[in-house]
Formats: C-alpha cells, structure tokens, sequence
C-alpha cells in the first residue's frame, strides 16, 4: 500500500512573496512545443491582469512551471491565482488536443479516465521572507534554463522573465519590481 500524499499547507501572508512550482501531468514534457509555452505565458499575464497580483519572475520549463509572486490577499489568494491560470490554459490545450485526437491524449489519461494537463495537487508553495531569499529564488528561475542545457544564457530563453529582469526587449508584458 502506498503511502497518502501530503497535503499542502498554503501560508497566506499579507506583503510575503511566493515562490510556487507546479508541473504537468507525470512531469510529462506537455509544454515543450513552443506554440503550446505562448498561450500559457499570455494566460500567466491575462491572470495577473484580471487579480492584480504582482509577477516578479516566471520561467515556463517543458515539463514544469516556476512563479514568482506578490498576491494581494484582498483580490486574489495563491489558490485562486493557480487557478486563473491553470485552468483555462488546461481546458483550451486539451479541447485542441481532443479535436486533433492527438496521440498524447493516451498518456495524460488518470485512473478515472480524465484527461489531465497538470500534476495533482498544489505544487511547490514557499514563502518568501528575506530580500536575500528573493534574489536567489529569481537567479535559480532565471538559471533553470540554462542548467537544463536549454539555453547557453538566461536571456536567449523567451518562456521566462530573464529578459525583462536585465531591461532588455521582451515579448511579454513587464514583471514587476519586488
């Protein structure tokens, strides 16, 4: 028998930055097509529009997606953030897989039968505390590129807020300054 999963405990603190992780389904590679990373980048900045939470750093991986934010508790609390972007993104993609009756269907099916694009779960959730914690959490999101021989520099990485963090021209609308 296997043992339960934790379950994530969310620390809701006003003013605290979040560092939050979530991945897809089995940490299957679902987001390694570029033309599926841009309609996720444009729901990331469609969802920050809507709940006006602060977006200090992000980084879309092919598998697995890092977030680095500023929630304002009166608007938006970490749960419903994840789930404006979340679920849209994950209903559009699979309508479009379904309609293609796509091969990977077979693979992101659970033991119920749904069709899953994301991990179970909440993902990673921690809090940020110290200025200095913040900087290495944006140079570890910025690097995850890079370390997994993606890139050759943080910057070449469109999927990511490297570029706008050093003022250089970037796709996606501006982070924010934490």
């Amino acid at each position: 028998m296997s043992e339960p999963r934790k379950r994530l405990r969310r620390c809701e603190i006003d003013g605290h930055a979040r560092f939050l992780t979530f991945s897809c389904y089995q940490r299957l590679p679902l987001l390694s097509n570029p033309d599926i990373r841009d309609p996720f980048a444009e729901q990331l900045f469609l969802a920050r529009t809507r709940l006006d939470f602060k977006l200090i750093a992000w980084v879309v991986m092919p598998e697995h997606v890092h977030l680095l934010i500023l929630p304002d508790q009166a608007n938006a609390s970490v749960p419903s953030v994840l789930s404006a972007i979340k679920r849209p993104f994950a209903a559009m993609v699979l309508a479009r897989w379904r309609e293609l009756e796509a091969p990977v269907l077979d693979r992101i099916r659970d033991r119920s039968g749904a069709e899953r694009f994301w991990q179970a779960g909440g993902g990673y959730d921690r809090n940020i505390f110290s200025e200095g914690e913040l900087r290495e959490k944006i140079r570890y999101i910025h690097e995850n590129p890079v370390r997994r021989g993606l890139v050759g520099r943080e910057e070449d990485w469109v999927w990511s807020s490297a570029r706008a963090t050093r003022g250089l021209e970037t796709r996606w609308p501006t982070i924010d300054r934490a």
